[in-house]
């Protein structure tokens, strides 16, 4: 555990971002912001011609009271899962590095722009802004940085920016990863074999030069490295599948139904993608996919929950911070 960091004799700030959450489990403010969400270029690169007929004809007015139903099956006490558990992250890493830590969601509240101009309420006239993506997508940390430059080109003066791009090979980022489950080994049980998921994306964008699927790959790697698991006991797949086209593989859900056929009793699946727990953790994982492993005649699914406000992830965080603003 690291000690108290103290850089409050620099005028910067951070700005952690995320992906961002409905406001509440409503039809209506589900809608909102899958409409914000699915209107970035970034995420659904179709012309706006064809895409937005069926946006707003089709997908909006169809899935956002699905959604809405499955947010309300993980919603918390304080909030949407994703935003109580990024608040958590905000708050510890603010304490521990006793400097300014704003947050902000690329879609949805808080937003961007309000994380900014708290930062520069607060005196800061150089910032770091970490989105909470360890693997650099394009749909994800590049519509981070999008999003920032939109926010800032309105502006007369604006303030001296860092940005990070990934961190899905910091060694401890992989620590904080297998920390997570071997803590949550000592008290359940190891399983017969672990699946890292990660949030999936359409296979021509990885062809048209995002690395994605090779962070992916090399997170895995250093992870099966760390906790020193055989190959053949640990893999990785893709989820949260969306549309038609082909999207990187293997699909999760198919490969917890091969390998609950192929024998595996009991499967334990992380999601290193995420950096706290949301509805593609807790529902999709923790409850369709389980249904699925179960059906398929497996015998017991565990998901290791993600890294969330855990000690070591915001001691990497700091180190991230730390290693970003070096000369600040």
């Amino acid at each position: 555990m690291s000690n108290k960091k103290n850089l409050s004799g620099n005028a910067f700030g951070v700005l952690l971002v995320n992906l961002g959450t409905p406001d509440e489990a409503s039809p209506a403010a589900v809608k909102r912001f899958l409409s914000e969400f699915l209107h970035d270029q970034r995420v659904v690169d179709m012309s706006r011609w064809l895409w937005c007929p069926i946006l707003h004809g089709a997908i909006l007015p169809i899935r956002s009271p699905k959604v809405a139903k499955l947010y309300q099956s993980v919603w918390m006490d304080e909030g949407s899962p994703l935003l109580v558990f990024s608040r958590r992250q905000q708050q510890k890493l603010a304490a521990q590095l006793d400097i300014p830590v704003e947050l902000g969601m690329t879609y949805g509240n808080p937003s961007i722009e309000a994380g900014l101009d708290r930062l520069k309420q607060q005196g800061c006239e150089k910032v770091l802004v970490l989105p909470l993506y360890p693997q650099y997508s394009r749909t994800t940390t590049a519509a981070v940085f999008d999003k920032v430059a939109k926010v800032l080109k309105s502006q007369a003066a604006i303030p001296e920016l860092r940005f990070v791009n990934h961190y899905y090979d910091h060694p401890a980022y992989i620590a904080a990863l297998a920390e997570s489950a071997t803590t949550y080994w000592e008290t359940h049980g190891k399983p017969d074999y672990l699946l890292c998921s990660y949030h999936g994306i359409p296979k021509r964008y990885a062809d048209h030069g995002d690395p994605y699927p090779d962070h992916c790959h090399g997170t895995t790697v250093r992870l099966a490295e760390q906790l020193g698991i055989p190959r053949e006991q640990m893999s990785m797949s893709y989820q949260s599948i969306f549309g038609r086209e082909e999207w990187l593989k293997p699909y999760t859900e198919q490969t917890i139904k091969d390998l609950a056929r192929k024998g595996v009793k009991r499967l334990d699946v992380m999601c290193p993608a995420f950096s706290v727990d949301c509805l593609e953790t807790l529902e999709e994982i923790a409850e369709q996919c389980k249904e699925a492993f179960l059906e398929a005649g497996g015998e017991a699914f565990h998901l290791i929950p993600c890294l969330n406000d855990n000690t070591a992830h915001i001691d990497m965080m700091a180190q991230l911070v730390e290693l970003h603003t070096q000369g600040w």
